[in-house]
């Protein structure tokens, strides 16, 4: 076959040679059948170099005649599809000849000039040539034949090849035609590279790259991505050069320069390695239009997605960043018009954060038009991704409407406008919550009405904002009622002022409209004088709501002239329609009958506006009331701003009511909290609403009897606008509003500030009651009646504590509590009920809790089941705000604000208790029946279910209970000391219970380190510690025997880490009336003082005292008594001088006007307590009895680190903080950088000590013993 090929190109070639005057059909088809025979034959292919060599000749031979009659004549003809067929039979022979040229070199360039013109053609694609000229092309790739052009010097062939390709590429040619063209230009760029092929490559990528890419700028890309290496040199030469002297290059494309960087660093970034730390010469340059010039680049740059080039070029972006604060305006507002694309490109780099911070900053600029700019720029990139953009950057952005230059408010205004309404769409549309800090911008463009600069900010226009521009127009009334009432939650008054400015001009108008609608059909029957004045000082009222009131004057008194009643009809219609929806119909067919070209159009739509109920309406009315009905918000702050917001405009626009009764009278028979503010709506709204006052009068009395002062007084008030008020047998009713609960008001914070006296005759009156159930004798009540004037007076204790606590007595405290454990179960019941609705809501002090503990013994059990359920969820929440506190460094934490320290007030309940047991009675039962309340209370507070298996929890409630019973062990009481034994005793019961609970993982870093007693309750014991009248056995038995009571046995807690297996649920702990305890072996608390001990350092103090620089087992009592200046009743003023100021764990220091302390007392007192302290007020926890001689022996620092060597190998005895015991060890070793001491005791167990802070002595048999004491106290 290839014989015949060889044979047919032999033979053709010589046809063609002797027909020189041919016909052009038998030329076509000579030269067809040569394409055809040269498409047959292949490359020679043998390995053997002999067969290989006459291969080639067989080649040359034969197509000999056809490559001779090709140049000779057939490289001329004009003919285009002779000249097609020549062009393919060219490239055929550049195949089989491969590698040497078939043509010499004489004739090449004529060659490669038809072979270029092919190429040419390439762009008409429905051409029925269009498949040879891409063979012609795919052959000429492939062969590599182009770069012989190099080889003779026809560089402006490869010139004019380069521009051919790209002026014929198109984006419908195929990928494999597009990948020829692109090989053909890589081999030679690749062979040979120059700098004009370079410029021809920028040219087409500077040109064809602004706009959408076209194929010849995708080509060039490719070409810089496949030559990126043979092109770099010049890429960089260039432009370098360009960056450093431009003046000095002599190319055209120096003008283009920044924007080659762009387009290359897109496509081949690795080329500009050299080149863009060079941009930063540009950016110091001190031309103003480079530096623009070069922000503009390098923004673009850094704005590109995944490039990250602001991190790899860090020295590049801080320049760029110092151009925000460029000393020219220009290039600051360069700068800041490539924030959006910087900060999208990457929002949560540190770069981008560094960019906002930049941004803000300029939002305080001294340039007014870079402050615009800025403005401009946040408000846009808040509309790109409002989901993401820094609240900071929003509220920034809304201070410039308070902003000196009146253009830069009027920017903000509307560049604001426009993001809050893209925000409440994502709103509606669910793709975002409420935010505060969007809800923020109606609140600034509100105060703008304060504004007396602008006209545009002024009342009259900001109505139409509120009504039109600013929310979305399709927004519904729902969601734009949400907005409303999250907007209430922000308001201050000065913003409900402003509302109310533009809520009241709206209604002035619409009242001055419809008197004025009734005077013109009075004029209609009797025109006069006197009523044509009355028109016009209505008119006059009405235009001063206008912005510009001659012209809406001159515009009313028109208005007045037309003969239409279709337009006073509709204006009648709006005033009295109620729904925004019914009104905006109204108000369109009104306009679309008036017609846009009336001359006074402008006009009649905006009072079409300013008579319609555009920004309430009804609708929003009923959204309000719904929303409180399903309290779909579930917070206190959205449900008070739900009933404000329905307040603010009920009292503009009372009729919006109608319709609503009766959901607002259900939602006041609910008795909410925001119960004064629905009254107060009721009141404002009954004359023009359709309810009886036989409907609602009966829950307004009881509102009367049993709400707030507040809400009796607008309960009145709604009974009076009701118009009832007269009939005396509803007078003789509200009468009954006074008693016990508004004597007890009138001492509640908001009163202000009473004599002492007062408050000490009040406290007298409640603690008869509490006593005697009356509070006057002489007076004979039922039983009944009595328990229930206890249950009223303490109550009313309980919220005087609110304020009062300070002067409530260790007595009054104590008759409060006992009506936990009332004679009538109902009483209990409601009391507790009481208690814990207060505890839960804060706000009365948390010692009152203990009530709780006296609810779980001796009670039905369904009210004990109720006790461990409150005491369960009390110790839970406390707990953990108690921690809160205590990590923070801004408020500071207490002692008494843990749970655990209502144990000092039910212990000196019990002691007080006249039900206490004789230390003659040897029954355990009967102590461990009276002890009960106490050890349920110890066992929930050591439960870590009730903390949902806070480890940490328990172990701080575990050391406090542990310090608190040592504290009361070494205090007395102060109002009877006769009972101090009985503290004592009840001190022994609780540590022995909290012993058999077997914790033996009761470290922590929040161990107390100092306990305040309160000084009202108890004080530094002053004589000698007595021993306990009950041996460990007795108090053994007793603690067991209130375990056998159990239903279930006592188990135990799992070590940290291990999650409870039990139901953490408040009514399994009722259910087994036990609690489950920290432990996980049976081991004495003896032998877990060595774990615990090194956790016990830090001091916790009361209140804002300082931390005190005392052991971990430091106990002190609160000293800080305080002289009474006046007069008062005889058993509380007496027991009130007896004892200090604080009777509680209350930690909050009041205010000398609330606490009614002068400051010369306080003066006076602080000397007292000077005194006391230096007396031993202190209560401390035993300490060794050293003598003075001893202590002189102690140890000092520099001793220490002398002999802390030698102490290796000795036996020691080192002392406990928890029960004050010495235990033996060994010193094992000694670690001179943190200089620590390991120890091994004789249980085995090993501990790391600095024996500069413990107590310890070493055993010797040597007279002289070694002692060490921990911080200045002597243990």
């Amino acid at each position: 076959m290839a014989e015949s090929a060889f044979q047919l190109v032999s033979e053709i070639g010589t046809q063609l040679g002797r027909q020189t005057r041919s016909g052009k059909d038998s030329l076509l088809k000579l030269l067809k059948q040569a394409a055809n025979a040269l498409s047959e034959i292949e490359q020679p292919s043998t390995s053997e170099a002999a067969r290989k060599l006459e291969a080639i000749k067989n080649l040359e031979v034969s197509t000999k005649p056809l490559r001779k009659a090709i140049v000779h004549g057939l490289l001329q003809h004009k003919d285009k599809e002779v000249r097609l067929l020549v062009a393919i039979c060219i490239s055929e022979i550049f195949r089989v000849m491969a590698p040497e040229p078939p043509f010499e070199d004489k004739y090449l360039r004529d060659i490669f000039k038809l072979i270029v013109s092919i190429f040419a053609e390439l762009a008409d694609t429905a051409s029925p040539h269009f498949s040879r000229r891409v063979k012609i092309l795919e052959t000429i790739a492939r062969c590599k034949c182009c770069v012989i052009m190099l080889d003779i010097d026809c560089n402006d062939l490869v010139l004019e090849t380069f521009n051919t390709f790209f002026s014929v590429v198109r984006e419908n040619h195929q990928r494999s035609l597009i990948n020829h063209i692109i090989s053909i230009m890589t081999h030679i760029i690749n062979e040979e590279a120059s700098q004009t092929l370079l410029d021809v490559i920028l040219r087409k990528l500077v040109k064809d790259g602004k706009g959408a890419p076209c194929a010849s700028y995708q080509l060039a890309v490719s070409i810089i991505q496949n030559c990126a290496e043979k092109l770099e040199p010049f890429i960089c030469g260039f432009l370098t050069n360009c960056i450093l002297d431009r003046d000095a290059v002599e190319n055209e494309l120096k003008e283009f320069y920044h924007e080659i960087i762009f387009q290359i660093f897109q496509c081949a970034p690795q080329m500009l390695l050299a080149v863009i730390p060079n941009l930063t010469h540009e950016l110091l340059t001190d031309q103003v239009d480079v530096r623009i010039k070069a922000v503009n680049l390098v923004g673009k740059l850094f704005a590109l997605p995944k490039r990250h080039v602001a991190q790899h070029y860090r020295d590049l972006f801080l320049e760029f960043l110092k151009r925000f604060s460029d000393k020219s305006v220009e290039v600051r507002v360069s700068a800041l018009q490539c924030v959006k694309a910087f900060y999208m490109a990457s929002p949560f780099g540190t770069e981008s954060h560094e960019v906002i911070t930049a941004l803000e900053d300029r939002l305080l600029d001294f340039d007014d038009k870079v402050r615009t700019q800025a403005v401009i720029v946040a408000c846009d990139l808040a509309r790109s991704n409002l989901k993401f953009v820094p609240p900071k950057l929003i509220s920034q952005t809304s201070e410039r409407l308070r902003d000196k230059k009146i253009i830069v408010r009027k920017k903000a205004f509307h560049k604001l406008i426009e993001v809050y309404r893209d925000y409440c769409n994502k709103c509606s549309e669910g793709h975002m919550t409420i935010s505060d800090h969007f809800e923020q911008i109606p609140c600034k463009i509100l105060m703008l009405c304060f504004d007396k600069d602008c006209k545009e900010f002024r009342s009259q226009n900001m109505e139409l904002v509120l009504a039109e521009d600013l929310f979305p127009v399709l927004l519904s009334v729902a969601e734009r009622t949400r907005h409303w009432i999250h907007l209430f939650s922000l308001f201050t008054p000065l913003h409900v002022k402003a509302l109310n400015s533009v809520l009241s001009q709206k209604r002035r108008l619409q009242k001055e409209m419809q008197s004025y609608l009734a005077l013109r059909e009075k004029e209609k029957e009797t025109s006069s004088e006197e009523m044509q004045k009355r028109i016009k000082t209505s008119f006059m009222k009405m235009a001063a709501l206008f912005p510009d009131p001659s012209k809406a004057e001159d515009s009313f008194h028109k208005l007045n002239q037309m003969k239409d009643n279709n337009v006073f009809n509709s204006l009648a219609l709006l005033l009295d329609e109620l729904k925004i929806a019914d009104a905006q119909t109204i108000r369109d067919k009104f306009l679309k009958t008036v017609g846009d070209r009336h001359p006074h159009f402008e006009f009649l739509s905006s009072l079409s506006s300013k008579c319609s109920h555009n920004i309430f309406g009804s609708e929003h009315i009923q959204c309000i009331l719904e929303h409180l009905s399903d309290n779909r918000y579930g917070t206190k702050l959205l449900e008070a701003s739900s009933a404000k917001l329905l307040l603010a405009i009920i009292s503009i626009f009372p009729s919006l009511l109608r319709g609503s009764e009766a959901q607002l009278r259900m939602l006041i028979e609910e008795n909410r909290k925001i119960n004064d503010k629905l009254i107060e709506v009721l009141a404002k709204a009954a004359p023009h609403i359709s309810v009886k006052l036989s409907d609602i009068y009966p829950i307004l009395e009881r509102v009367c009897r049993e709400g707030s002062r507040i809400e009796a007084k607008f309960s009145v008030a709604a009974i009076a606008a009701f118009g009832g008020v007269s009939e005396q047998f509803i007078f003789s009713k509200l009468c009954k509003i006074y008693g016990l609960k508004t004597l007890v008001k009138r001492f509640l914070p908001h009163r202000g500030t009473h004599a002492r006296r007062q408050i000490d005759e009040l406290l007298d009156i409640l603690s008869n009651m509490l006593q005697k159930g009356d509070a006057f004798d002489g007076i004979i009540t039922c039983e009944n009646d009595k328990a229930h004037m206890r249950l009223a007076a303490a109550k009313s204790v309980l919220q005087l504590s609110r304020r009062w606590d300070l002067h409530i007595s260790p007595e009054i405290f104590r008759f409060t509590i006992l009506v936990a454990k009332d004679s009538s179960l109902f009483v209990r019941r409601l009391f507790l009920d009481k208690m814990h609705k207060l505890l839960k809501e804060h706000v009365i002090p948390s010692r009152y809790a203990c009530a709780f503990a006296l609810g779980t013994s001796d009670c039905p059990k369904d009210l004990q089941d109720d006790s461990f359920k409150y005491m369960a969820e009390f110790i839970k929440e406390y707990s953990r705000e108690a921690r809160i506190r205590q990590s923070s460094s801004v408020q500071g934490g207490a002692i008494t604000d843990y749970p655990a320290y209502i144990v000092v007030f039910l212990i000196y309940f019990l002691a007080h208790d006249t039900g206490f047991p004789s230390e003659n009675c040897p029954e355990e039962e009967i102590y461990a029946q009276f002890c009960s309340p106490l050890f349920n209370l110890l066992e929930a507070l050591v439960n870590a279910t009730v903390v949902d298996g806070d480890m940490d929890l328990v172990n701080d409630a575990l050391l406090l209970l542990l310090s608190i019973f040592r504290a009361i062990k070494k205090a007395e009481d102060v109002v009877d000391a006769r009972n101090t034994p009985r503290l004592h005793i009840i001190a022994d019961f609780g540590f022995s219970f909290l012993k058999s609970l077997n914790h033996n993982d009761a470290s922590s870093a929040h161990a107390p380190a100092l306990i305040l007693l309160p000084s009202s309750f108890f004080r530094a014991y002053s004589g000698c510690l007595n021993q306990s009248p009950f041996n460990d056995c007795f108090i053994k038995k007793v603690v067991q025997m209130f375990k056998s009571r159990l239903s279930l046995p006592i188990t135990a807690l799992p070590k940290r880490g291990r999650k409870c297996q039990e139901d953490n649920t408040k009514l399994a702990i009722i259910e087994s009336n036990t609690l489950y305890l920290a432990s996980s072996e049976k081991v004495d608390l003896s032998t877990t003082e060595v774990e615990t001990r090194k956790n016990m350092r830090q001091d916790i103090t009361v209140g804002h005292r300082q931390k005190q620089g005392v052991s971990s087992e430091s106990v002190r009592l609160r000293e800080c008594s305080i002289n009474h200046q006046h007069s008062a009743s005889k058993k509380s003023k007496r027991v009130l001088e007896k004892e200090p100021l604080s009777s509680c764990d209350s930690v909050t220091r009041l205010s000398l006007a609330e606490s009614h302390i002068s400051v010369q007392t306080l003066e006076r007192d602080a000397l007292s307590l000077k005194e006391n302290v230096r007396a031993s007020s202190n209560v401390v926890s035993d300490p060794p009895k050293y003598s003075k001689a001893e202590a002189k022996d102690t140890c000092s620092l520099n001793e220490s680190n002398n002999k802390s060597e030698t102490l290796i190998g000795q036996r020691i005895k080192v002392l406990s903080p928890i029960d004050r015991c010495f235990y033996s060890a060994v010193v094992d070793g000694y670690n001179s950088q943190n200089n620590t001491h390991k120890i091994t005791y004789d249980s085995g167990e090993v501990e790391v000590l600095s024996l500069e802070s413990e107590s310890w002595e070493t055993i010797s048999n040597s007279l002289l013993v070694e002692r060490w004491s921990k911080g200045n106290y002597w243990y």
